[in-house]
């Protein structure tokens, strides 16, 4: 359990410099009117990133400076989120300092490192809850109030709830992804119809992997079918001679006269020999090509009409690839994926209904298991109500009355709400339900929010009661109380107190009080003390112990310290404390 150790005050109010060491269990602050009690709730309220008031640095001081140590235990939410902002635990505990500048400037530190100040607030709700005359926190949010009645109610809501966050998180999956595919309608049919264009003017087409490369070649052979017939023609005559003209002189009955005259003188010399075979090898090169380029010349073909129906191929694959490729390779690529891309949208249709289908069904779940969280939270307020109010009754409230406000906002239309008790309401990722604490202060009395329905002193008892009753459900391990016994007095203060030692047996209780009744039944009592000068120094706060604890109980009974009725009263007092511990 996380546990305040102490915190050091400088130029706050009237503190000049002062540390308040506090320790597990119920610590009570005790001290003259004026003399700073209340400042020890100030304090705290900055180091949890209350509103940083110029107002409150002493005068004549540049800045206020409030630092705290909390132990923590590692692992916890607390440690975690400190974690996340970079601070650095010093020996299992967390230290955090607030500084408040006279101009009004803030700065804040967690664990040795600068951080905003938002994250000492985040910190607030996972470490202390503060009951004050003008500053509730913690229950009087309808949303903590709403989570404190779950952990009460247990199973009975929890069970359903993580069923329903379940179904909720889902419904908002298919949601938005229902939301994508209807609004996005238009826009999705439009680029089926033109995938579909596309894709059918390349079926049309029927183009084959590299068919333009080889109509291009084609192409530009039969465009000068001639010239190359012509060159061909030429080129044999000058390989292998022309028939017609004996007299002509060829390149094969050249070689093969240098062939001729070489065989007859090999045989002497083997360099001379190679050149032979060298000349042989040309011999027969010349006798390759001159057939090939005979061949060629009459396979030509000059038909214009093929070279018709190739350009015009040639036209239709340019028609494709000017729109969906730069080759035809890129354009079968861009039919391939089209094709896919085509049969996702085409199934949008499909994929609408199923999705329309499951958000019904997940409506009508979540209708189901919205009314028995609304069930179950309505059966443990009436517990929890019933309770806190048998509370109330002995703090001085004997006539008070509890409840819980359990409500609905009705839905605008019901596609956007879900069905509790024969009505479409707004639901959200906890239910349906709106809850809030009320109070009737006496008979007669219209239920109010505690907020609007109780003075600052019966505010602080009710939250004192519904702590009581709480404690154990909550994880807030720290609870400060400012004016708790506002209004009390005798036996109804001596139940505030044995209510603030019950509490203090789960979590760590601070009190600022005047009222001996509730002082005597702190673990550790604080006495702050102003010296002649109007300030609160550092050995203005100390730890009553002993005699010193007697004395000032007996101050606070009769406002005489050496008042032997008083010191009876307050020794009587202390015994019936520890025999209540």
């Amino acid at each position: 359990m996380s546990v305040l150790e102490e915190m050091r005050i400088r130029s706050l109010g009237v503190i000049d410099d002062a540390v308040v060491e506090l320790s597990p269990g119920f610590t009570a602050v005790t001290g003259e009117t004026g003399a700073g009690k209340t400042m020890v709730v100030t304090s705290l309220g900055l180091l949890l990133g209350g509103r940083a008031d110029p107002a409150l640095v002493r005068v004549g001081a540049k800045a206020a400076v409030v630092e705290g140590r909390i132990t923590v235990s590692e692992g916890d939410a607390a440690a975690l989120r400190a974690e996340e902002a970079g601070a650095e635990l010093d020996d299992g505990a967390l230290l955090i300092s607030r500084t408040v500048s006279a101009e009004g400037r803030s700065r804040a530190h967690l664990g040795g490192r600068s951080v905003p100040v938002g994250v000492l607030t985040e910190l607030a709700d996972e470490l202390v809850a503060v009951h004050g005359q003008t500053d509730q926190q913690g229950l009087l949010k309808p949303a903590r109030q709403r989570g404190a009645l779950d952990r009460y109610a247990g199973d009975g809501v929890e069970v359903p709830h993580a069923k329903y966050a379940a179904a909720y998180r889902r419904l908002r999956a298919v949601a938005t992804e229902l939301d994508e595919l209807t609004t996005r309608a238009r826009e999705r049919a439009q680029e089926a119809d033109l995938l579909r264009f596309g894709l059918n003017e390349v079926a049309a087409v029927e183009p084959l992997p590299g068919e333009d490369v080889e109509l291009a070649a084609e192409a530009e052979r039969l465009g000068h079918a001639e010239a190359l017939a012509s060159a061909a023609s030429l080129a044999h005559t000058a390989l292998a001679g022309n028939p017609e003209d004996p007299e002509s002189v060829d390149a094969t009955t050249v070689v093969a006269a240098a062939g001729q005259a070489l065989d007859g003188v090999r045989a002497h010399d083997p360099a001379l020999a190679a050149l032979a075979d060298r000349v042989g090898e040309i011999s027969i090169l010349l006798a390759d090509v001159s057939g090939e380029l005979a061949g060629y010349a009459d396979q030509l073909d000059a038909d214009p009409l093929r070279l018709a129906v190739v350009e015009e191929r040639r036209a239709a694959l340019t028609a494709l690839t000017r729109k969906y490729g730069e080759d035809i390779a890129a354009v079968l690529a861009w039919a391939q994926e089209g094709a896919g891309r085509l049969t996702e949208l085409e199934g949008d249709d499909e994929r609408i209904g199923e999705l329309t289908a499951e958000r019904d069904a997940l409506r009508a779940e979540l209708s189901v298991l919205g009314q028995a969280l609304t069930d179950a939270r309505t059966e443990a307020a009436a517990r929890f109500a019933d309770a806190v109010t048998e509370e109330l009754a002995s703090l001085a409230m004997p006539h008070a009355r509890v409840s819980f406000a359990i409500r609905q906002t009705e839905a605008a239309d019901e596609e956007s709400g879900i069905d509790i008790g024969g009505r479409s309401v707004v639901y959200g990722p906890s239910g349906a339900d709106e809850v809030e604490l009320l109070l009737a202060p006496h008979p007669g009395a219209q239920p109010r929010p505690i907020a609007k329905g109780a003075s600052g002193g019966e505010l602080s008892r009710v939250m004192l009661a519904v702590e009581v009753v709480f404690a154990g459900s909550d994880p807030v391990p720290t609870y400060l109380f400012d004016e708790v016994d506002a209004g009390v007095g005798g036996k109804a203060a001596v139940e505030v107190g044995r209510r603030l030692a019950k509490l203090a047996r789960s979590a760590q209780v601070v009190v600022v009080t005047h009222l001996p009744q509730v002082a005597a039944f702190a673990d550790r009592q604080l006495l702050v003390e102003k010296t002649v000068d109007g300030s609160v120094t550092r050995s203005g706060v100390t730890v009553l112990e002993g005699e010193d604890r007697v004395r000032e109980l007996s101050r606070m009974l009769a406002g005489q310290e050496d008042s032997e009725t008083a010191r009876a009263h307050a020794e009587e007092l202390l015994a019936t404390a520890r025999a209540d511990g």
